[in-house]
C-alpha cells in the first residue's frame, strides 16, 4: 500500500509540530510506520493522502456515532456557519443544547465548554467548590483529560506513551489527588478512611475506555455512589466517551446509577469542538456569574459547534429505537471475530477493545500484562488489509451508525486474519 505523499506530509510537519502531531496517540510511535495524513471521510470510510481507502473505527476518537459527514449534520454547520462563526454572545441554540443534555441524562443544568479536559477540569473545580474539599479521587488508568490534577497514573495516549506521569505537573498539586483500583471498591473506601472530611469528589470513567475497554464490574458503580453519599463527596461519571454512546442516557441511564455531576463531550459536538458539565442545580449555581465558582471561555457555546451537536442528538432522539440495536448487533460481530480469532474482547455496545493477553483485563493491573509486540503485528496487518484501528493497545474501537454490513463482515474477516499466530 502506497503512503508516500502521508510520509512527505508526516516529514513536513515534524519540523514546525512536536512529533509532527497536535496529540501523541496519532504519530503511530507505539506500532510503528508513518501516520495516516487524512484526505477526506464518508460514512464508515476514510481517504489518506494517497487515495488509500479504509475502514474506520478510530472515528474521530468517538464523536462520529454517525459516521463521517453525516448530510444533516453537514447541512446545519454549513448553515449555522453562513449566519457567522463566532459571537462571544449568548444565541439560543446553546439553551437548546442544554437542554437535550439534561433532558437525556437528568442533569438540572449545564455549561458548555469546548473540550472533555475542560469539561472535567471544570468538574472537578466546582466539586471543590461546592464541597469546601481539596482532594479527589481518581481510578488509575482512567484519563480525565490533560488538566494537571488529573494526569496522575493517567491512560490514553499516557500509557501509549509509557509515561503515566507528566513532566510539568507540580509535586504539591499533584498530591492532591488519590488514586484508586478501577472495580476495586475496598481501594477507595480505605482512601476516604485515610482522608476523613478531606475528598471533594470521585471521578470515573463509568466504562473505562483509556486503557482500552473495561466495563465496571457488578455493583461498582452503585458501591461509589453509596460511599459518595456517606461521605459527604461528589460522584462524577466521565462520560466524554460513553455520553449518548452507551445509551442514549449514556452509562448512567445504562447502569441506573445517578452521579452528581456529568463530564461530557465528543458526541455531544457532532465532529466540531464542544463538551459540557451538567449536574444537580444546586451544584451547578455555583458557577460564575451565579456563584463564586469561576470559569469562562471564548468560544463556549460556538454557534457551529452546537450546530452541529444539536443535530447529532436530534438524530440519535428521534431514530435511537433503530440506531442503538444496530450499534448492539455490529459490535457483537467483532467481538464473535476476535473470540474466534483467540483473541480475549471487552465490549460495551458500540465500544470494544481486543487485548492480546491471555484474558480480557478487568482493571489496570490486568491491561499492563498485554503483549504490546503483538498488538503492533495486528495493528499493521489490520491496516493493509484497509482496516483502520486506533494504533494503541489502551484504546477503544468505534462503530458507528454508518458501518455498513458488509464493512463489518469484511472487517470480521481480516481479524481472524490479522490475528492469526500472535496469541
Amino acid at each position: 500500500m502506497n503512503r508516500t505523499k502521508s510520509k512527505k506530509l508526516f516529514d513536513r510537519a515534524k519540523k514546525v509540530l512536536p512529533g509532527g502531531v497536535d496529540s501523541p496517540v496519532r504519530a503511530f510511535r507505539a506500532v510503528g510506520g508513518t501516520p495516516l495524513f487524512v484526505s477526506r471521510g464518508a460514512g464508515d470510510t476514510l481517504e489518506d493522502a494517497d487515495g488509500n481507502r479504509y475502514i474506520d473505527y478510530v472515528m474521530s476518537w468517538g464523536p462520529l456515532i454517525l459516521g463521517h459527514a453525516r448530510k444533516e449534520v453537514v447541512k446545519a454547520v454549513r448553515k449555522a456557519a453562513e449566519k457567522g462563526l463566532s459571537f462571544g454572545a449568548p444565541t439560543g441554540r446553546e439553551t437548546r443544547l442544554a437542554e437535550a443534555i439534561c433532558g437525556a441524562s437528568g442533569a438540572e443544568m449545564a455549561r458548555l465548554v469546548n473540550s472533555g479536559t475542560e469539561a472535567c477540569m471544570s468538574a472537578i473545580r466546582l466539586a471543590r467548590g461546592f464541597t469546601g474539599r481539596d482532594k479527589i479521587v481518581k481510578f488509575e488508568g482512567c484519563y480525565h483529560g490533560h488538566s494537571d490534577g488529573l494526569l496522575v497514573k493517567a491512560g490514553s495516549g499516557c500509557l501509549t506513551g509509557a509515561s503515566p506521569d507528566s513532566a510539568g505537573v507540580p509535586a504539591a498539586y499533584a498530591k492532591e489527588t488519590l488514586v484508586a483500583d478501577y472495580n476495586d471498591i475496598g481501594s477507595v473506601k480505605a482512601l476516604f478512611e485515610a482522608n476523613k472530611g478531606r475528598i471533594a469528589c470521585v471521578i470515573v470513567e463509568p466504562i473505562a475506555a483509556n486503557m482500552g475497554v473495561v466495563p465496571p464490574a457488578e455493583g461498582f458503580l452503585q458501591a461509589l455512589r453509596d460511599v459518595c453519599s456517606r461521605e459527604g463527596a461528589l460522584l462524577v461519571f466521565d462520560e466524554v466517551i460513553t455520553g449518548f454512546r452507551a445509551a442514549y442516557g449514556g452509562a448512567a441511564a445504562l447502569y441506573g446509577v445517578m452521579p452528581d455531576l456529568f463530564a461530557f463531550g465528543k458526541i455531544v459536538g457532532g465532529g466540531m469542538p464542544l463538551a459540557a458539565y451538567a449536574g444537580r442545580r444546586e451544584i451547578m449555581e455555583c458557577v460564575a456569574p451565579v456563584g463564586k465558582v469561576y470559569q469562562a471561555g471564548t468560544l463556549s457555546g460556538n454557534p457551529v459547534a452546537t450546530a452541529a451537536g444539536l443535530k447529532t442528538l436530534e438524530i440519535l432522539r428521534k431514530h435511537g429505537e433503530e440506531i442503538y440495536p444496530a450499534l448492539e448487533e455490529k459490535g457483537a460481530l467483532l467481538e464473535k471475530a476476535y473470540r474466534e480469532a483467540g483473541v480475549p474482547v471487552n465490549r460495551v455496545g458500540s465500544l470494544l477493545t481486543p487485548f492480546f493477553s491471555k484474558k480480557a483485563p478487568a482493571c489496570y493491573a490486568d491491561v499492563q500484562k498485554c503483549d504490546l509486540p503483538a498488538f503492533a503485528k495486528y495493528f499493521s496487518r489490520m491496516l493493509q488489509a484497509g482496516i483502520y484501528v486506533a494504533p494503541s493497545q489502551f484504546e477503544a474501537m468505534f462503530v458507528s451508525a454508518a458501518h455498513t454490513r458488509e464493512h463489518i463482515y469484511k472487517t470480521c474477516a481480516a481479524v481472524r486474519r490479522a490475528c492469526e499466530g500472535l496469541l
